[in-house]
């Protein structure tokens, strides 16, 4: 501990011997990691310890199974789209693509619409919802 005492003055630091410097850098250093060495043994135990207290308490909460009757739907839930013209849907679309592009609609082919499925979450939706209601 007398090297420490001797290491923590800049004036009596600078009067040490090199080979006293080194020991009392390696003294500190070897004592600095060796603190943080037993703090992170000490923070993952004491994880380890709470995640098994919390799947012990988990363990004896079990729910409950409900049975379900299977219902039988007269009619299909989901009605499939039927084929309409879509000539007015595509003029639409040309249009306002030459109108974002700023060109003619004769320089534009649209020639195939699909719809994309959104799979956005609620709460993206509504967050893109508000965003566009406040640019108003």
């Amino acid at each position: 501990m007398e090297i420490l005492e001797q290491f923590k003055h800049a004036e009596t630091f600078a009067q040490m011997p090199m080979g006293d410097k080194l020991v009392a850098t390696m003294y500190v250093i070897l004592l600095g990691m060796g603190i943080t060495f037993t703090a992170l043994i000490l923070i993952w135990a004491l994880t380890a310890l709470m995640s098994k207290i919390i799947m012990a308490m988990d363990s004896n909460k079990k729910p409950e199974i409900k049975t379900v009757k299977p219902v039988v739907a007269e009619k299909p839930l989901v009605e499939t789209p039927k084929e309409e013209d879509q000539s007015e849907l595509i003029a639409v679309i040309t249009a306002a693509i030459a109108a974002s592009l700023n060109t003619s609609m004769h320089n534009i082919v649209v020639s195939n619409i699909t719809r994309v499925s959104d799979n956005t979450p609620v709460w993206g939706q509504t967050g893109r919802n508000e965003v566009m209601a406040s640019r108003f």
